[in-house]
């Protein structure tokens, strides 16, 4: 199969704007959807979407394997900050790549108050991701980010809208102050972003261009889809957020990462997975009630969710895990072919954790020997909380902000006035996601980080699907 674009009814006019694709690439983190997988979605006529999740320390262990192909330097050139891309290369890049069994380096934690560093391999990791996949078409990119991740969203924001970024998709959470920060950025303004405290009122942080030696040049606003999983909050964000909303991406229970929890009492069902009830089921005509477009997630990756999907009034789907398993995306080579081959002998498992996430959302984890889905490799790894992605800020007894996590070990979440209870179970997402993308961090005593693989639950459905499959042969099975 080739990247070269299709010109098939893909798509459909929206009036006033461009055209709505019928597919949209799931946004998976970390750097699963990456630009390479966004790029070919675009060449072939969806709506290719790279995901923002950790792109500093993306950025900054690609400079540190050596850039083989050149491609993030080239992106680099083209920053609007010469001097600042300059610096990172100076300072991060290593033409060698670095030596067998050396750790990464690490960026410092940021802070409310200390953030400087961080901020900066944002801005530059997600300029050039966007830039990379918006090379060699005139589609519109999209990017990912989880509103959890609060302290990373303004410079990831404004990095992408440096680089065209078309649409910016993001769940999690509730992103009501998302499209302000929008408007402000595409007229050139400051934007300011509230985080929240545990037991206190919310801190504020604010992104100025100026304190980049960013030119406050007015930029283009790009389409807001936020992610929901009830027709109630999308009412809510249509009529309450900060700014215009264009669209909403419809998620239910059966995808890949993150999920709401159940709406009422939390059940368990006998293998201690949440329970989900109609209740949990979205009213799709009160989404087309609304007026905006809307696309179906969640176990949509098949011609006849498409089919069933415009049946009930919405301009397509989004689908992650065939998006995840094709040879365009991030995922390590080897997990691919690890996943394909299990499928095709049916002994593929997900099960939904409603422990693993620090965030406290349902996970999907997918059951795979030397991963932290075993208890015995999750027991084995040495708590360390050392990229810190989703850390809760939280009041101290002086009143500062303090930041923990119930990944980190139990014993300093106590100390930082964390119930040790809630550690139970909790795994280091951060450093897990990472290595699933070929990026491990090897720790103390030469232990590499295990991985950690999510999925939606249609897993199964890759028992049709050989290894070396592209995203051009998913568009062209999606389409029918």
């Amino acid at each position: 199969m080739t990247d070269q674009p299709t010109t098939t009814d893909q798509t459909e006019n929206r009036p006033g704007t461009c055209e709505l694709p019928r597919v949209i690439q799931g946004g998976m983190g970390i750097a699963v959807s990456d630009w390479r997988l966004a790029r070919a979605v675009c060449l072939n006529g969806g709506l290719g979407v790279v995901s923002g999740t950790g792109i500093d320390t993306v950025l900054l262990r690609r400079l540190q394997d050596g850039d083989s192909g050149g491609e993030v330097r080239r992106a680099l050139a083209g920053f609007p900050n010469p001097a600042l891309a300059q610096a990172c290369l100076e300072r991060y890049f290593r033409p060698e790549g670095r030596a067998p069994g050396e750790a990464y380096a690490r960026l410092p934690l940021p802070t409310a108050d200390r953030s400087r560093d961080a901020w900066e391999m944002t801005l530059l990791g997600a300029f050039v991701e966007v830039t990379l996949a918006c090379e060699g078409h005139d589609r519109p990119v999209g990017l990912n980010l989880l509103t959890k991740l609060q302290v990373h969203t303004l410079p990831a924001l404004y990095g992408a809208m440096l680089a065209g970024v078309g649409t910016v998709i993001m769940g999690a959470g509730i992103p009501r102050d998302i499209p302000g920060i929008l408007d402000a950025f595409a007229a050139g303004r400051p934007a300011s972003l509230r985080v929240d405290v545990k037991a206190g009122d919310p801190l504020t942080l604010t992104f100025d261009p100026a304190e980049f030696d960013l030119p406050p040049a007015p930029l283009t606003r790009p389409d807001f889809y936020p992610i929901v999983s009830s027709h109630v909050l999308a009412g809510v964000l249509a009529r309450k957020a900060s700014g215009s909303v264009q669209g909403f991406i419809v998620e239910g229970p059966t995808a890949g990462g993150h999920n709401a929890p159940p709406r009422g009492p939390l059940t368990l069902d006998d293998r201690g997975q949440p329970v989900y009830g109609e209740r949990d089921e979205v009213d799709l005509p009160a989404m087309r009630a609304l007026g905006l477009p809307f696309w179906l997630a969640g176990g949509c990756g098949t011609p006849e969710a498409l089919r069933d999907a415009l049946a009930a009034g919405a301009a397509g789907i989004q689908v992650g895990t065939l998006f995840a398993f094709a040879r365009e995306s991030g995922l390590r080579a080897d997990l691919k072919e690890d996943v394909l081959t299990r499928a095709q002998a049916g002994t593929l498992d997900v099960f939904t954790d409603p422990l693993a996430s620090p965030t406290g959302f349902p996970f999907k984890v997918v059951t795979l020997p030397g991963t932290l889905s075993q208890p015995e490799v999750y027991a084995a790894r040495e708590r360390v909380c050392d990229l810190g992605y989703l850390r809760e800020a939280y009041r101290t007894e002086s009143g500062r902000v303090g930041w923990r996590c119930p990944a980190e070990p139990a014993q300093a979440y106590g100390a930082k006035g964390g119930d040790t209870a809630d550690t139970v179970g909790r795994k280091c997402l951060c450093n897990a996601l990472m290595a699933d993308a070929g990026y491990a961090q090897v720790q103390r005593g030469g232990v590499t980080e295990p991985g950690l693989l999510t999925s939606g639950d249609g897993l199964g459905a890759l028992r049709g699907w050989t290894p070396g499959y592209g995203a051009a042969d998913v568009l062209r099975v999606l389409h029918g």
